[in-house]
This record gives structure tokens, sequence and C-alpha cells, in this order.
């Protein structure tokens, strides 16, 4: 089936889905969660292959740590299904109606976009976590995974078409377009008269050509240039773990730590332990030239390293001359994706949260929770930082738009 067909028949399974009630989503949702618990061996087997085949293809330990779903993330994808089922729906929900002067009733009442386009690459999670916001948000979804998780991307959605069928919901809901080339990327992406949004989640590479060869609306992030400023009254005790989860804990991830920005004055009662911690855990540090006074194993940092989104376990380290430098280079450097504070300055922490201009600005935590699931969301498609139509993690009321609604009594405009 090529891909315009796939298409055709999402579409058709949209319009159906945008009138189903919410019991009727929600009990698919189960179906789907139930599914990948009683076929996590299958699971389970089909990525132990798509794992093989990518370290035999040399990809990198962070690249591969993506790719993986063991029985852990296996439950955990299924809980965040149900996390997803249990969320209000957002579809048919209205604003605050005004009584216009004419006696007019007016505002606003969300519904579905249609069908969404997503292309992606490595984590399986994501085939789930898309399929469950949009099946929640009355939305159909095309995947189109990339060729390192083909064999568990193509398990998956056969579980949750399933899953779909046994509740009388079309299957076509969710649909999958088997890895490829770019040519049926950009197919996909120009299929005006079929696909309300498309989605690239994945290497910058991929996102820029998505972004210029798509005839239809894209959300995008391009990288995750995320920065952890440790601001002149920040102490040990909470820099140091905050830098190494956010560095540490999945350092392949776009909402990983890359640079790391520290106030000159308290640079050298915090860098040197802090690098201690960062080596011992395998990380390369690359500084500038006041961070390697005090961190002298550290390799030179290059022009190229800030701003740089390494997805692996590298760290740019600059000593910054106070909260302006660090508000300068985070304006030069990020991406707007993560930027997070350490500091007991309450003024410093508010000017942070008012001048830094990101999906997500954080005081006092680390830039790992700039993620669906850990802000309440249950799951995410994707994290925008083109800020139209939305800004951060992407969940059920951003697959959502609004129209106009207006109840009257036979009123006629003069």
């Amino acid at each position: 089936m090529n891909v315009r067909q796939r298409a055709l028949e999402a579409k058709a399974a949209a319009r159906i889905l945008a009138r189903q009630s919410r019991a009727r989503k929600d009990a698919a949702l189960d179906a789907i969660a139930r599914g990948l618990l009683a076929e996590r061996a299958s699971i389970e087997s089909a990525n132990d292959d798509d794992v093989r085949r990518a370290r035999q293809a040399g990809l990198s330990s962070a690249l591969v740590e993506r790719l993986v779903l063991s029985g852990d993330r296996v439950a955990a994808l299924a809980q965040a299904v149900l996390h997803v089922a249990g969320l209000p729906d957002p579809v048919g929900s209205r604003g605050p109606m005004q009584r216009l002067q004419n006696g007019l009733l007016v505002g606003k009442q969300r519904l579905p976009l249609g069908l969404i386009a997503i292309v992606y690459e490595s984590r399986p999670n994501v085939t789930v976590d898309a399929a469950a916001l949009t099946l929640k948000s009355g939305n159909a979804v095309l995947l189109r995974g990339g060729k390192e998780a083909a064999s568990t991307n193509a398990v998956l959605v056969d579980i949750m078409r399933r899953a779909l069928g046994d509740r009388d919901l079309p299957e076509a809901s969710v649909s999958f377009v088997p890895p490829g080339d770019r040519e049926e990327i950009r197919e996909l992406c120009g299929l005006t008269d079929l696909v309300d949004l498309a989605i690239p989640r994945g290497g910058e590479g991929l996102i820029r050509f998505v972004t210029e060869v798509a005839r239809v609306p894209v959300i995008k992030h391009y990288k995750g240039v995320c920065h952890l400023y440790l601001d002149e009254s920040a102490e040990l005790e909470m820099a140091l773990p905050l830098t190494l989860n956010a560095k540490v804990h999945r350092p392949g991830v776009c909402n990983a730590l890359e640079c790391l920005l520290v106030h000159h004055l308290a640079a050298p009662r915090l860098l040197p332990e802090i690098a201690r911690a960062l080596s011992a855990e395998g990380v390369e540090l690359r500084a500038c030239e006041r961070a390697r006074a005090l961190v002298p194993t550290a390799h030179a940092a290059t022009a190229e390293d800030f701003g740089a989104e390494f997805l692996d376990k590298i760290l740019a380290i600059r000593v910054v001359d106070d909260l302006d430098a660090a508000l300068l280079h985070v304006e030069r450097y990020g991406s707007n994706h993560t930027e997070a504070i350490c500091t007991n300055q309450h003024d410093h922490a508010e000017r942070w949260l008012a001048e830094v201009d990101a999906s997500c600005v954080v005081v006092n935590a680390s830039t790992r929770f700039n993620d669906g699931g850990e802000l309440g969301l249950g799951a995410e498609m994707g994290i925008s930082t083109s800020k139209l139509h939305a800004y951060g993690p992407m969940g059920l009321e951003s697959l959502t738009s609004e129209k106009w609604i207006v109840l009257g009594q036979g009123q006629v405009r003069s």
C-alpha cells in the first residue's frame, strides 16, 4: 500500500474518531495498555533484533540507549497510555462564553486537528505515545518511524490496531508508513488535501529536511541545546545533583544538559567537585580558559562546542561574569528548548523566568523535567520550539484547535 492510500484510510478514520465519546476512546486506550503488557515478550524480542542491528551498524551507545525498550520501559509505556486515558478529554470543551448586546452568546469550542503525520527516528516509545495522544484527542496518526526501530514499531502498531478493532474503532486510526527513503517523507509531507499537521522528531538533519520539503504545517524543534547556570549563590548540595542528573541520566535525549555556565565567584567552590563527579561518570569536559584554570584535566573548548547538541557524555563549560552574561550566552547559543538556573536569590530566579525565551524555563530543578510525562501531560507528541501553535511539550490540548460557536435566537445582522 502506498503512502497516499494509507493517508486516505487514516483521514477517513479521523472523521470517525472526531465524533467518538470519551468513554469509547478511553476503552480503546485501556485495551492498548493491556495489549502492550500481554505482548511484552514479542515486543522485547523485536526490540532485541533492532538493538543488535544498531550495534552492528556502529551507532553510539547514547543512540542505542534511546532505542532500547526493555520490560520496565514497556510497563512504563502501558502506564503512560492509562495516564492519558485518565486525563480530561479536550474535544468539545468550551471556553468562557460572552453575551453580546444583540443577545448572541459567543465563545470557542475545541475540536481535533484531523490527520497528524509524525516522522521520527530511533525511539520506539514515540510510536505508542503518539498513538495514545492522537486517539484521545480525536485525531488519526500516520507514523513514519526510522529503520533503526522498524521491527519494534511494527509489533507495537500491530498490537494497537488489534486493540482498536476489538473496540469497534477503525484500525486505520493508527497507521504505519514503513521506513524507506526520504522521497516517501517528501510525499507524506506534501499531502495537503489529507495531512493537517506534520511533526518531525529526531536529529537536526531530519527535522530540517521535513521543514524544507513540507507543504503542510510543521511543528518542530531543531535541537536541544540546554543550559544550566550556577548562580553566585548556588550551593554544591543542589548544584551537583542537578548537573549530574541533567547530563548523565540519559545523555542522548533532547532535554539533556549540553552546557554548564558558572558564575565566576561560585566557580572555585563548585567546579572542581562537579568536574570530578562528571569525570567519574565518563563525561568528557570541554571548558573555557577560566574554567580550565580550575579544572586542568578538561579539554579546551572550541567555538563550536558552545551551541552544540552533543547527545552524548560530553559537556561544554563556561565561567561567566554574572547573570547578565549568562542570559546573553543563552540568548546566543540556546535553542529555545530548556534553560535552567540554580540560585538562592529570588530576584535572579524571577529575572531568569522573565527574560529567558525557551519552551521550558526551570528554577532549581533538572532540565530533564521538560517532558510531557513529567509535566503532567501523560505523554507528548514532541517538544515544540517554534511557538506556533504550541510551545513546549505537546499534550492533548496542543493536538486540538478552537472554532467559534455562536448561539442565537433568530438574530440577523443589520
